[in-house]
């Protein structure tokens, strides 16, 4: 018995030796500005409420995924668009659908890879603790191979899979499609600044999601990131100025948020301090510093204030990174946008009498739900940089209150709200049944060609659920009507979900720390 004391007191030892000597390497690394980044923590306890939630969400990208199909878990789904991208010679059947219709849009499907790399980044160990990293690496997995093939040469981008107009003049299931599905590119004589940075954002952050587990293909993607990041920068342009018709459907205001936005997650990627000079240098001026903006699939200057504010908060005090003004004033404008969030600030911005931040009418809740991924990543940076008041026109805020703002979204779209309904198709008791979406109100048996629209105008229910879909939400009333052509509530967008996942993820643990990017 004494021997085995001792062999039990000598491993305890060893293992606070084992403990001290990582937490000294650790130390030392970030001391010496190897990193900027913490140390990443365990998460606590796992709220079963958020998920149970984060579950149902996650399949809404089993829903949407296009191609030859591995292990489908969606009864009513099937193979299609396996021809895709046949005509030039490359593979573009993977990818995903954008929302209730079959086209492939480039720009929001490389801003759903960024959202949920980043939500594996932050919060991949509270993923795996609710058992759904696995759910969101297959769903980034499937993107990621789709915009890998989508970029053939240094100076090319297929960013677009078939013809809107076209499409949304049918009513049909993707398993089904006959239709002629045309390729839209950028190339330096057709410039898309936008989408080109876009996908080097993705491409860098998914280079950091798979450093750990796959260092070849995390290779093959940061390169491609860099490539189209020298690209889209060298040959300057907006794809809606390019491609005018596509400006009916997802209309960039401007590509000078885009290029921070990837600089800046190439900078995590690399380490190499000529991106966080891109911008911090001249082109600061593309963040319209000091001005809080909603982050979306369009505007990305808030997601980069937080980003940036990352390293403002770990920084080694007194290095060089630490004491830049100008990455300071990223941090300040960050603060700024976390103010207008706040409902107790003096800025506080409009919200619903149900206590819905309140944006756009049209899918008015992919504002609310980014921002308050925001609101809780900034939460986590405060909390474990030990950072921990946050000023609002001299009032004082704590990274409770961020997090409380952050449930506070969250809950509403699950169904604490005045019409008493989950915005989260398939999660609740009550949630939207007929939700704008083809493959959902058509049953799968039935081949109805490209005129199926008796399915679109029936008033029963979708017969097959799509689980995980959020939908547009409700008005400024809160008030919601489901109906299959009321597309601005109840139409659901893969961005969304990554938007929600995200959000879900932060609120998994109910002690959620910073993960380490690096």
């Amino acid at each position: 018995m004494a021997n085995c004391v001792r062999c039990c007191c000598w491993l305890l030892v060893l293992m606070l030796m084992a403990l001290a000597i990582t937490a000294a390497v650790v130390f030392v690394r970030y001391k010496n500005g190897e990193g900027v980044f913490p140390f990443p923590g365990v998460p606590g306890a796992v709220d079963h409420k958020y998920a149970d939630a984060l579950a149902v969400a996650l399949q809404f990208f089993q829903v949407q995924k296009s191609g030859k199909l591995v292990n489908n878990t969606i009864h009513w789904r099937g193979d299609s668009a396996l021809d895709d991208g046949k005509e030039a010679g490359i593979d573009l059947s993977k990818g995903m659908y954008d929302a209730g219709d079959h086209m492939k849009f480039g720009f929001p499907m490389a801003f759903t890879a960024t959202m949920l790399s980043w939500s594996v980044l932050e919060y991949g160990d509270a993923m795996r603790a609710a058992d759904q990293r696995d759910s969101a690496m297959d769903a980034l997995n499937w993107i990621m191979d789709y915009l890998v093939n989508a970029h053939p040469s240094d100076d090319v981008l297929y960013i677009q899979v078939g013809d809107p107009k076209a499409d949304h003049k049918c009513w049909e299931r993707p398993e089904r499609m006959k239709e002629k599905r045309p390729l839209t590119k950028i190339t330096p004589k057709s410039p898309g600044s936008d989408v080109a940075a876009e996908t080097a954002a993705a491409m860098a952050a998914a280079s950091l999601v798979y450093k750990p587990i796959n260092k070849t293909y995390s290779s093959s993607l940061l390169d491609h990131g860099e490539r189209l990041f020298a690209f889209a920068d060298k040959h300057r342009g907006s794809y809606t100025r390019t491609f005018p018709e596509l400006s009916a459907f997802y209309n960039s205001t401007t590509y000078q948020d885009e290029l921070l936005w990837a600089a800046s997650w190439l900078y995590h990627a690399t380490g190499n301090h000529s991106y966080l000079a891109y911008a911090t240098g001249k082109n600061k001026d593309f963040a319209d510093l000091g001005n809080p903006r909603y982050f979306s699939w369009d505007d990305k200057r808030a997601g980069t204030e937080v980003l940036l504010s990352r390293v403002s908060f770990f920084a080694s005090q007194g290095s060089d990174v630490a004491q830049d003004d100008v990455l300071g004033m990223y941090k300040q404008t960050a603060d700024a946008v976390m103010c207008i969030l706040l409902p107790d600030s003096e800025t506080a911005a409009f919200r619903t009498e149900g206590g819905l931040l309140y944006v756009a009418e049209w899918n008015s809740l992919q504002h609310p739900v980014a921002s308050a991924f925001l609101a809780a990543v900034y939460s986590d940076y405060m909390q474990s940089s030990g950072k921990t008041e946050l000023s609002c026109s001299g009032q004082g805020f704590s990274p409770a209150d961020l997090r409380k703002f952050a449930k506070s979204q969250a809950d509403y779209l699950l169904g604490s709200n005045p019409m008493k309904i989950s915005y989260l198709v398939g999660y609740g008791d009550r949630y939207p049944e007929k939700v704008h979406h083809r493959g959902a109100s058509i049953p799968e048996d039935v081949d109805t060609g490209c005129d199926g629209h008796k399915w679109l105008e029936t008033s029963k229910p979708n017969p097959n659920v799509a689980t995980g879909a959020l939908v547009g939400g409700p008005y400024k009333n809160d008030s919601f009507v489901d109906e299959r052509d009321n597309v601005m509530q109840n139409e659901a967008t893969t961005y969304n979900s990554a938007l929600v996942a995200g959000l879900l993820s932060a609120l998994v643990s109910t002690t959620s720390l910073a993960r380490s990017l690096s």
